[in-house]
């Protein structure tokens, strides 16, 4: 079962396009990272899902409703966390979680929702002296309320310290075991990295990928990357490991090959340093989330 199925969508603002003839699936249950640098039209994306904005052309369903014609009833069904909104007034974090209650019709454990996000303390405050990462912490509070089938994650983990942004991966698992869909927009790569399924990456109002961190490794063809400590560097092996299938650098360091292969050719990489040499130690690391993403939007792909 799909959670969100859009099809052609297109949204122009005057001689601006936004996003161009965007096709995105997003499966039940799954934790979808969405990517794009600032600009790409992800926020215009998620508004559209949403129903805030209309799209220009194309359409699709959310949760099985029309996006067009039942925005209110995807928006009952689904936590929101917006990106550059935050808490408002002089209300406490307790009254808001309370509204967000209010609005959705559901029973909440207000206090509960506060103390799993980390602002109980402060529950009887103003948010007016809420930080940034506090208020941050309290709106997805909100968008928890009613235990919502899709949660729409807008830059989660802005203002929030590396704790904080711990506690926010742990409850998209948390959501995701519970069986919503989490869709999780983010310009911080890693974190993405630690939590999404798929990854679907735009650039300038167009999808330029959607796979598995490691499909999108295959297909963009970045490169892993090996350090090879030896306790000599004979004159021939440089060359000898380069014509190794796979393998695209190698860059001589003292005693040390930095190699950059693709994975498959690790294996034969150490085995002809060691025929060759004694190997005191070998690192290895593939290909970043931010090296794929570099790949798809510098013109590297």
């Amino acid at each position: 079962m799909t959670a969100i199925d859009l099809a052609g969508v297109t949204k122009r603002y005057g001689d601006v396009t936004a996003l161009q003839n965007l096709d995105l699936t997003v499966q039940s249950g799954e934790v979808f990272g969405f990517l794009g640098p600032n600009g790409a039209g992800k926020s215009t994306a998620i508004d559209i899902i949403l129903g805030y904005v209309q799209a220009t052309d194309g359409g699709g369903t959310a949760l099985g409703h029309d996006i067009r014609e039942e925005s209110v009833a995807i928006r009952q069904r689904t936590g929101v966390l917006p990106d550059g909104f935050g808490a408002l007034g002089e209300m406490t974090g307790r009254k808001h979680v309370e509204f967000a209650a209010e609005a959705k019709d559901a029973d909440a454990d207000v206090m509960a929702l506060l103390e799993r996000t980390g602002v109980a303390h402060a529950a009887d405050r103003s948010v007016s002296g809420y930080s940034k990462g506090m208020a941050q912490r309290l709106m997805l509070a909100m968008a928890l309320v009613g235990e919502p089938d899709l949660l729409i994650l807008d830059e989660p983990t802005t203002g929030l310290d590396p704790n904080g942004a711990r506690r926010m991966r742990e409850i998209v698992s948390d959501e995701q075991d519970r069986g919503a869909t989490v869709f999780f927009s983010s310009h911080i790569l890693e974190q993405v990295q630690a939590v999404a399924d798929r990854v679907g990456i735009l650039d300038q109002g167009n999808l330029v990928a959607v796979d598995t961190l490691d499909g999108l490794r295959e297909a963009a063809g970045s490169t892993d990357r090996m350090t090879v400590d030896l306790e000599t560097v004979p004159g021939t092996l440089p060359d000898s490991v380069s014509g190794i299938d796979g393998v695209r650098d190698v860059t001589v360091r003292d005693s040390t090959l930095d190699i950059s292969c693709a994975d498959p050719a690790k294996g034969p990489v150490v085995h002809q340093c060691v025929e060759a040499t004694t190997v005191q130690d070998v690192e290895t690391s593939q290909a970043s989330l931010e090296d794929i993403f570099a790949a798809y939007t510098e013109g590297g792909a």
